[in-house]
């Protein structure tokens, strides 16, 4: 790795050794991940409508969503995680409980059930044929569609004022779609934005499917059609108007955005660029073979705040959370995770990221 890369051995290793101290949140939209192995040699019509019956032989269930940023802290041994969601008090919201438990560093006290709430689940049927990798058939989502009671709200804010001077750096992860239906809601995202204001030091980092522009005082991380949607651009806007629309975005929030672009990076803009100035992208590493992009962002987030929290500038954080992201978007068919071994194995074989 040359000496002008913005990760170098050093830095890696102070993110490393860094990060079993560290006291991480995680607030957001937990979702149950739960994946169905259907044996295609064992498919059978049914008798009642003659549609095919799969046959289920084996069940994967693992916390989605907000769930996999939790993941992927874990897997960076992260001392402590601290988990801040509405689950409901269902099935599956005790299968994903389960999930949450299985996983070091989680402490579950933030935790909201309610019986008001389901518990959004991805229910992922894999079909396997013999001789083929396993094929994803068509989702089945459970979502909440109405918005969230005003007393829920009111205890989330209150769990997250009481959370805060606890952690050491916070990853916010609006998943639903559907506005003020998910655990970021306006008034949670008016709570962020004023204990950031009061404690500027302490790293946020904000990731919305559909808000992300409404975010202040905190870092956000929209990937390349978030950031162009989120100031009226369509995706086929070129790099000049990405590079514009991360720093209008920045100017807005009044901190760092990380703008993810696939194999090419991370943009980087900050609120004290000019419009016009074109900050160097933080290069991709190279991958070869398949990939599964599933879950790539969260552990490029899950990453990013690690290192941030470490002490690192936001050039090494951006190219830390781009060396996860390729081992994470290698593991076909599940979200993945990155070790401590992992990342210094592919670090070092790897050399300078992909131009």
């Amino acid at each position: 790795m040359s000496a002008t890369s913005p990760l170098d051995a050093d830095r890696l290793e102070a993110i490393l050794t860094a990060i079993p101290r560290l006291t991480i949140a995680v607030v957001g939209d937990l979702f149950l991940d739960r994946y169905l192995d259907l044996d295609a040699e064992l498919t059978e019509p049914s008798l009642e409508t003659g549609l095919d019956a799969y046959q289920v032989v084996a069940v994967r269930s693992y916390p989605g969503a907000a769930g996999t940023v939790v993941n992927n802290l874990a897997a960076l041994g992260v001392g402590r995680i601290c988990p801040l969601a509405v689950v409901g008090d269902d099935g599956e919201g005790y299968e994903l409980r389960q999930a949450l438990g299985r996983m070091p560093a989680v402490d579950p006290r933030g935790l909201i059930v309610s019986a008001d709430r389901r518990t959004p689940t991805y229910t992922k049927p894999m079909l396997c044929e013999q001789g083929r990798a396993p094929r994803e058939l068509n989702r089945l989502d459970i979502k909440n569609r109405r918005p969230v009671p005003e007393h829920l709200e009111g205890q989330i804010v209150r769990e997250l004022g009481g959370l805060w001077p606890e952690v050491d750096a916070l990853v916010v992860l609006d998943q639903v779609s559907e506005n003020d239906c998910g655990v970021v809601t306006g008034k949670v995202r008016e709570a962020l934005s004023k204990l950031a204001m009061g404690e500027p030091s302490k790293f946020v980092l904000a990731d919305s499917r559909e808000r992300v522009g409404l975010f202040r005082n905190v870092c956000l991380k929209p990937n390349r059609h978030e950031t162009l949607r989120a100031v009226g651009r369509d995706d086929g806007a070129g790099d000049d108007a990405l590079t514009r629309a991360a720093h209008q975005l920045a100017t807005a929030a009044g901190r760092w955005v990380f703008c993810t672009d696939g194999a090419r990076g991370i943009l980087l803009a900050s609120p004290q660029d000019k419009e016009n100035e074109n900050r160097p992208r933080i290069s991709a590493y190279p991958v070869n073979g398949p990939i599964d992009i599933v879950g790539a962002g969260d552990s490029t987030s899950a990453a990013i705040v690690c290192a941030m929290a470490a002490g690192v500038g936001v050039e090494a954080a951006a190219s830390f959370g781009n060396l996860v992201a390729s081992i994470t978007i290698q593991q076909l068919g599940t979200t993945g995770t990155a070790s401590p071994a992992q990342l210094r194995q592919r670090f070092h074989s790897t050399g300078e990221p992909a131009a």
